[in-house]
Order: C-alpha cells, then sequence, then structure tokens
C-alpha cells in the first residue's frame, strides 16, 4: 500500500486551486457568505499559535462555499502603528536576536539592510504570511483583495470614516494621559499587544500624591488609592536602601525616587530634576507633617518601599491596612494605630485582625496579606463609614466618598495626581513604557449614550460565539469609554484629518476595515485611482448617497451591496475588549443597519507549557513551516480543529500533533483499504452502514451550522471511519454502496483535512475539485432503525465477551448468548416513555406487569427487574433511548451474525432465547438477561 507523501500532496492541490482561481469570490448563487479573521500586525515571523484562528476561518469559508454559498474570505495586513518600526530599528541597531532570525530564514546581509525601512518589513512580512503560512496550509484567500492599511487608498478610507465620526459629533477634544516609549513615542496598552511586548493587559492607575512636608518645607510626596485614609496615617516609610531625588515642580521642593522623578516629566509641568539626591537613610529620626490635618508624624525605615512603584515614599494607616500593620509591628515602634472607619464586623484595628484572623506573623506572607488587604477593603467599602477623627468627612459611607476628599485636597494645593502602570509595561522595543500628559488629545467618544445603547441593542440580534461572549458584551459595551485615536512619533498609518502630522492610531483605523475589503481588488487592478476615492465615492459605495460617476464606481456599488455585510469576524479573546466593541460601535455609528455586522467568532489561545500563550518576545514559538514540515498541513489542520474546543486554551504538544498525523495516515489507508475489499452480500450490514453514515452527516451538518467545529471533527474523523472499519471487519462487501459511501466520506473531510481529501477524490477517478463539490446532505428517508440497534446491540455483545475472557482468562470452547424475555423489553420500553414524560412509577409498572397471569409467576424477578429501572433510564441518553424503544427480535438478528461471531472468538455459538429449554439455568436467561445486553455464558 502506497504511503501518503503528504508534502507533495499538499504542494500539488495548492499550486492546482489557485491556478484555477477556485479562491476567487464571484456571484452566482445569489446566496453569500463573507468571512474574515482579524488581520494580523506586521511585527515579524508568525507562530503555530497564530494559525488556530486562520484554520478556524478557511474551515468554515470552505464548508459553506460546499454547501452552495458564494464565499467572500480575503485577508490582509494591518501595518499600522509601531510594531514595523520596532523591528526596523532592530535591524538598525543590529539587534543580534533579530539578525539571526532573519539569517536563520537565509535574508543576505543586502537584504536584511533595506528591512531598517519600516515599509520594507511591511512589504517583506506580508509576502512572506501570504507564501510561507496562508498558501502552504491551503488557505482559499481571495488574495486579489489583498491590503494593507497603510496603502493611500486605504487611508484614504480612514479619514473619510473620521470625517462621519466628526459629522456625527463622535470625535470630542481633552486632556489625556497616554501610554508612551521614550523612543517610540505614542503606544497602544491593550490585550492585543500590537505595540507591545508585554503588559498589555495593564490598567492606567489615577493616583492621589499626598503632599506631605518637611520641618524645611521640603515636600514629600506619598501616592495613594484611597486619599479619604489620610485621617489614619501614623509614619511614612522610606526605603533606607535608595537614593532619592530631589526636584523641583513649580515653586515646591520635593523628594521621591529616581524613577518617581523620570515619570513626572512626563505628567505634571514644569518639572526639573536636580543634581542634587538624599539617602534613604539621612531619613532616620525625622518627623514629617500630614496635610490638611497638620499631625506631625515619625519617618521609618521600610526597605518594602519600591522605587519603582508611584513615589517610592509610602504613608502608613496601620488600622486600615493590613501591609502597614505588620511592617509597624516588624519596625518595633511604639505606634497607636488610628481607627478612622467604622467596618461592620470588625474592632479598633480592622487591619490587625483581618491579620490575626489569617495567622499573619510577618511581611513575607505576602499572599495572605493580600488576601487580608482584599478582605478588609471590601468590608470597608460595603459597610464602612468615616468616623469622628475624620473632621467634616465624618458621617460618609465608604461607597459614596468617592473622590471628595481628594478633590478638596487639589483644590488646597496638598495634593496633585499621578498615573501607573497597574504592571510593567515594555515597548517592543524593549524600553519600559510611561504616561505622558496630551492636553488636547482627540477621542472617539464611545460613552455616548445613544451610541452605547443602539449598539447593545444591535449586539442582541447578532450571532455571537460562544454564547457567553453574547452574555458578556453588552456590559463591555456600557464599561467602553472614550478612546484616544491619534499618536504623535514615527508611527506608520493614515494622517489625522483634524490635525496635521498626527497619525491614527491602530484600534481605531481597524473597525471598518472589511468594507475596504470590497474596493482592494479594483484598486488592485489599476481599475480605480486613488484620486477618485472622495468623500462622494465613499458616500455612494457604502452609504447608497449620490450618484455614480462611472461604471466602475456602479460596479463597485453593486459589490458592496451583495456582500456586506460582514456574517463572522473571526479573531482571539484578547479583541473581546478592544477590537470586537469598536468593531460594533462604529457600524452602528456609521453604516446603514443592514450593513452591520452579523456574527463574531471569538476563539482561544495556543499555549505553551505552563498555560501561558505562546509568543515570539516570550520564546517557545515553533515556526510554521518547521511545523508543517514535520507533522503535515492536514494534521495540523485537525489537530487545531479537534483537540478542544474553539472556546478553551489548547496546549501546544508535539507529541498529540503526531497522533493527529498518524490519524490522517489511518484514514487515508482506510481509503486504500475499501478500494480493494472483497465483494459480498449482507443485507443488514449494508443497511446498517447507510443508516449509520447518515446519521453522522446529520449529526456533522448540525455541529458546522452551529459552529460547533470539534464536534464535527469528531465525528468525520473517529465515529465515522469507526463505523466503517466495523462494517469492513463484519464482513460487509457492497462495493458499490462502500464506493457511494467512501466518496460521501471525501467530501466530508474536505472542510478540515482538504488536500487529503482532493488526492483520494481522483484516485477514485473524479476531474473536478472536490473543494467545489456539494456537501453530503441528511437523507431523511434512510432510516433503517433495526438495523442499527441489531449492530449496536452485536457491538455490546462482543465488547462484553472481550471484557469476561479479559477477566478469566480462559480460551472458550462455547459461548452462550441469553436473550432477555419479550416482557423485559416491553416493561423496559414503557419505563423509558415514562422518563420522557417525567419519572419512572415503579409500582405501576409492577401492577401493570402483575396483570398478565403468565408474568405473575414470576412476581420476585419482576420486582427485582422493575425496581432497577429508573436507574437503567437515567443513564441513557437520547439517541439510546431510542434504540431502546426500536423493536428488535434480537435472536433472530444475533444468529445472523453467528458465523462472525464464531470467526472472531474461536468456538461454538449459541444463541439462546428466552423459551429454549437446554443447557443452563434458565435463571441466567430471566434474571440477568436485559434488554440490548443478553447475559453471556461461557465454558
Amino acid at each position: 500500500m502506497a504511503t501518503y507523501e503528504y508534502e507533495s500532496v499538499e504542494t500539488k492541490w495548492q499550486q492546482r486551486w489557485l491556478q484555477n482561481h477556485i479562491n476567487k469570490a464571484e456571484h452566482t448563487t445569489g446566496k453569500k457568505f463573507f468571512i474574515h479573521f482579524a488581520y494580523p500586525g506586521v511585527s515579524g515571523y508568525l507562530h503555530v499559535g497564530h494559525m488556530r484562528g486562520f484554520t478556524y476561518t478557511d474551515i468554515i469559508a470552505r464548508y459553506k462555499r460546499m454547501t452552495g454559498y458564494d464565499v467572500m474570505f480575503p485577508a490582509g495586513f494591518h501595518a499600522s502603528g509601531i510594531p514595523s518600526v520596532g523591528f526596523a530599528k532592530k535591524v538598525e541597531r543590529k539587534d543580534p536576536d533579530t539578525l539571526q532570525l532573519l539569517k536563520q530564514h537565509k535574508l543576505s546581509d543586502t537584504f536584511i539592510n533595506t528591512l531598517t525601512d519600516p515599509h520594507n518589513v511591511v512589504d517583506y512580512f506580508s509576502k512572506v504570511y501570504v507564501d510561507e503560512y496562508w498558501k502552504r496550509f491551503g488557505f482559499l484567500i481571495d488574495y486579489e483583495r489583498q491590503m494593507t492599511t497603510i496603502s493611500p487608498g486605504y487611508q484614504r478610507f480612514i479619514q473619510w470614516q473620521f470625517q462621519k465620526l466628526h459629522t456625527l459629533n463622535l470625535l470630542i477634544q481633552k486632556p489625556h494621559f497616554a501610554p508612551y516609549c521614550p523612543n517610540c513615542g505614542p503606544v497602544a496598552v491593550d490585550k492585543s499587544e500590537t505595540d507591545v511586548s508585554s503588559g498589555g493587559s495593564a490598567e492606567i492607575l489615577e493616583f492621589t500624591v499626598l503632599k506631605f512636608t518637611l520641618k524645611d518645607g521640603t515636600i514629600l510626596p506619598a501616592a495613594t488609592l484611597r486619599p479619604e485614609t489620610i485621617f489614619g496615617v501614623t509614619n511614612m516609610w522610606i526605603n533606607p536602601q535608595v537614593n532619592y531625588q530631589k526636584i523641583k515642580v513649580g515653586e515646591e521642593l520635593w523628594i521621591c525616587s529616581e524613577e518617581c522623578a523620570k515619570k513626572l516629566l512626563y505628567q505634571l509641568e514644569n518639572v526639573d530634576i536636580l543634581d542634587d539626591h538624599i539617602s534613604g537613610k539621612d531619613f532616620e529620626g525625622k518627623t514629617c507633617t500630614v496635610p490638611l490635618i497638620n499631625r506631625e508624624v515619625p519617618i521609618l525605615a521600610g526597605e518594602f518601599a519600591d522605587p519603582s512603584i508611584a513615589t517610592g515614599i509610602v504613608m502608613s494607616v496601620p488600622a486600615h491596612a493590613p501591609y502597614d500593620w505588620i511592617a509597624l509591628v516588624d519596625s518595633g515602634a511604639k505606634i497607636t494605630p488610628i481607627k478612622i472607619i467604622d467596618v461592620m464586623g470588625f474592632g479598633d484595628n480592622p487591619a490587625k485582625e483581618a491579620c490575626d484572623q489569617l495567622n499573619i506573623k510577618n511581611q513575607k506572607e505576602t499572599d495572605k496579606l493580600d488576601e487580608a488587604t482584599d478582605l478588609v477593603y471590601k468590608k470597608e467599602f460595603h459597610t464602612g463609614v468615616l468616623n469622628d477623627y475624620c473632621g467634616a468627612y465624618a458621617g460618609i459611607k465608604i461607597s459614596d466618598i468617592k473622590d471628595t476628599v481628594k478633590n478638596d485636597l487639589i483644590a488646597g494645593n496638598l495634593a496633585t495626581t499621578m498615573r501607573e502602570f497597574s504592571e510593567e509595561v515594555i515597548c517592543r522595543c524593549k524600553e519600559h513604557v510611561v504616561i505622558k500628559r496630551i492636553p488636547d488629545q482627540w477621542f472617539i467618544k464611545y460613552s455616548d449614550d445613544q451610541l452605547t445603547a443602539n449598539s447593545q441593542r444591535y449586539a442582541d440580534s447578532m450571532h455571537i460565539y460562544p454564547s457567553e461572549y453574547k452574555e458578556e458584551l453588552p456590559g463591555v459595551l456600557d464599561w467602553f469609554d472614550d478612546r484616544a485615536v491619534i499618536r504623535k512619533g514615527s508611527w506608520l498609518g493614515t494622517e489625522f484629518p483634524y490635525k496635521k502630522g498626527w497619525i491614527i492610531e491602530p484600534i481605531s483605523d481597524s473597525t471598518l476595515y472589511p468594507a475596504y475589503y470590497i474596493i482592494a481588488p479594483y484598486i488592485n487592478s489599476n481599475q480605480l485611482t486613488v484620486e477618485e476615492m472622495t468623500q462622494e465615492f465613499f458616500d455612494y459605495i457604502f452609504l447608497d448617497k449620490g450618484h455614480p460617476k462611472n461604471q466602475i464606481w456602479k460596479t463597485i456599488h453593486d459589490d458592496f451591496a451583495y456582500w456586506y455585510p460582514v456574517d463572522i469576524n473571526l479573531g482571539g479573546k484578547e479583541h473581546k475588549t478592544v477590537h470586537f466593541p469598536v468593531y460594533i460601535m462604529n457600524h452602528v455609528a456609521i453604516m446603514p443597519p443592514e450593513k452591520c455586522p452579523q456574527g463574531l467568532f471569538v476563539h482561544w489561545w495556543v499555549t505553551q507549557q505552563g498555560k501561558e500563550k505562546i509568543s515570539k518576545s516570550k520564546g517557545g514559538a515553533e515556526p510554521i513551516l518547521e511545523a508543517a514540515h514535520t507533522y503535515g498541513v492536514d494534521a495540523m489542520r485537525l489537530y487545531y480543529t479537534h483537540v478542544g474546543s474553539p472556546f478553551v486554551d489548547i496546549e501546544w504538544d508535539t507529541e498529540t500533533v503526531l497522533k493527529y498525523k498518524n490519524r490522517v495516515g489511518i484514514l487515508w489507508r482506510l481509503f486504500q483499504e475499501i478500494k480493494h475489499i472483497q465483494p459480498h452480500e449482507n443485507q443488514n450490514l449494508d443497511r446498517w452502514l447507510q443508516s449509520s453514515i447518515n446519521n453522522h452527516i446529520q449529526i456533522i451538518t448540525t455541529a458546522f451550522e452551529s459552529y460547533d467545529l470539534r464536534m464535527a471533527a469528531n465525528t468525520i474523523f473517529f465515529e465515522l471511519p469507526k463505523d466503517l472499519q466495523w462494517y469492513l471487519r463484519r464482513g460487509g462487501g457492497n462495493t458499490n454502496l462502500v464506493a457511494d459511501i467512501g466518496k460521501k466520506i471525501i467530501r466530508l473531510i474536505t472542510p478540515i483535512t482538504p488536500h487529503l481529501a482532493e488526492e483520494v477524490w481522483e484516485q477514485y477517478g473524479e476531474t473536478t475539485f472536490v473543494s467545489n463539490a456539494s456537501y453530503p446532505l441528511y437523507d431523511s428517508v434512510i432510516s433503517y432503525k433495526t438495523e442499527e440497534v441489531g449492530e449496536y446491540l452485536l457491538a455490546g455483545v462482543i465488547n462484553d465477551i472481550n471484557e469476561i475472557l479479559k477477566v478469566t482468562k480462559i480460551t472458550p470452547t462455547h459461548l452462550y448468548i441469553y436473550i432477555a424475555p419479550e416482557w423485559k423489553q416491553s416493561v423496559f420500553q414503557e419505563a423509558i416513555r415514562q422518563a420522557q414524560k417525567g419519572s419512572v412509577n415503579v409500582a405501576a409498572l409492577i401492577k401493570q406487569s402483575m396483570a398478565d397471569p403468565e408474568l405473575k409467576k414470576l412476581g420476585k424477578e419482576i420486582a427485582q427487574f422493575v425496581g432497577k429501572l429508573p436507574g437503567e433510564v437515567r443513564r441513557l441518553n437520547e439517541t439510546d433511548q431510542q434504540r431502546y424503544l426500536t423493536h428488535i427480535d434480537e435472536k433472530t438478528y444475533l444468529s445472523t451474525a453467528v458465523d462472525y461471531l464464531t470467526t472472531l472468538f474461536s468456538c461454538e455459538i449459541h444463541i439462546c432465547g428466552a423459551d429454549d429449554t437446554n443447557l443452563y439455568d434458565p435463571v441466567i436467561k430471566v434474571r440477568f438477561a436485559l434488554p440490548l445486553r443478553p447475559a453471556i455464558y461461557i465454558e
């Protein structure tokens, strides 16, 4: 039998598909399906983790094509922002890792030098993504629609979008604190990690910086998220191991950590870093004054005061902060905590009581301290009230205080604010990202109440997978606030039409982008010029306003009318709170309702060991071409589809992928086997195979229609071949039927393993592409229930015999199979019918059975049998219930398989009916035989 040479097969069919343009989106059937994946950012080579979502998209597109849809499956490149700029800078400064990576891909020094231009980076990697990833995986992408977000045509499209937002009063200006890289300029920090290598989940926290003063008037700034706790400050913590920096802030002299000084340069006005330091040790024995309440408190040494967090100076509120309480205990200082919040369930020192409750003894028990902090803060928020120590604020609930104290402190020049990330953020250039104040930033006003409400209503009408995300989405849309939309620096992208020299940031230029796929082929083929892409052009194409200036305008307009809206936008879970909300809201704001997106499909990640998302910057990313060579493309496509639901993370494991490679090989050999079967008649078996395959087709199509890709893959590649193999082992030999079934299976596997499918399809003598064939349909006429149940019965008997032989380790000479009496089938079926209506009524079943004089003689046996029925029925799924409700003469059916059983077990087979008066204790027949579960006796 010939081996499956997957690499040559893959290349062969990939070339033929593209040569015959079967990937091209065309109007033919009158019903369309538009699907795309979230276009990738261009920041370097991709890895096996990226291919999961791409593969899902192609599988769905292929399935829809085979079910009669005109399919548009375009792709492009999100080149905006700084990823390509960052890559070019690494090449320019001759970063060793980057140069080594490029040379591993056999690039010459001369070519590598061209990659110091970010536009060349985009051009190079765009070609890599197409030729080495997408085409290599057999994706039927319409490459005539390929585009990048930095092309002149796309920039015209984005400017039109922003002019529409401006007209709708959804563009506003206000001060903003934005992530900023000292090397690259403004960056976007979000879960997509488009611009950053780590810290994409970081939030910007606003701290209140309280101005504590030394005796000479110098300010010790301490940052807090809870300014109302100022009334409970008993001391300050300064790290004795740190050299603190003196800075001028306006007319004030401050002392803070060096890290804080650098951050404040970007956030406050008139900051001047002085050439003067002071050691943390020099504060020993000194005091400072608490603002607003003018209480003098001591300064204590605290090595836990982290200079990289906020100001590097910490105010201590030991009655309400477990960390402060334990630090105070460790210091040995004789300081009495001041309780300022009355809290239900706590006494005079909530922090101490929480620490005692968790048995916390020292500062090293950080997990417990975090738990204690969470406990205190939650109780204070929900039940706490400021007490008399808080002066004018006494009696205010913590849940109501909000910014009252902070605003009063700032108004009195006793405090200011600074911003910090909730975690460290590193730019793709490896520099630390800071937060910078922009006084006149432009925003898209996503907080607009009407836009939010309209978007929530529209999202409710969409098809969203998984359903849990649909439930989350209204909250996400409600939470989504105004988004800063422009950046200044060396970014790639579209110039903002209302501020020259500023570039629209990457998330904001990737909201309506699927609409541009309609226009792209006309630009790419020079049928449309950039100069023609005016406001009037876009209004006509997308909004059906105005009139066409020429035939191309009319053609594009009709193209858009046919293909839009998008039916499925497919992307990773990192887009749940960033891309997908703005994608919906921009469509709702700008497009007509009938052109708003129809569906979203969110897939989870491919992780590496330790459950961390695979990432180039974090190592562990297996190159795509290397993986394709090792496992085969179809094996990888099957792995992505079957190893787990799309809606869970899956771990990249080479041993597991090899198993899918073996599964593809098993299917290849099965196709070869069925071409050479020996003719043999067995009508029961033939009917069973027809019915079984037909039922599988129903499961598969239902799964595909609901995007349950794993269920579809499991049925196609595991359940269905198992039944075909059973047919062959049982001696099935209807060559015409097997040939027909074989062709159905080929079509069934096509969306997931298209290369294998095309190769075997050709071996069957077909001259057209199976990719263009119709997907098999469920036939309600084909229903051979008796044969289905009969083979189920036989398989169960064989399994039971094998289990007995495995345990007893005997070599059988005679094998007796006892069939349950007819009355057991009747009672069992009645129990199932009762269960389907509610519950099994044991007493009623016994009474009904005893009404038969003959059965009444078996009173004890009947009672024992019926008493077990509730448990027996509960274990049955819906399919099993239907089997038990189908009447079948078990003895007759098993008698047709005696020759098979004799060959299988090499012994004499006896099928014993309930009325047989031979061989062994009839109690076995009555007591132990069950419907579809005969009793087995072996000697």
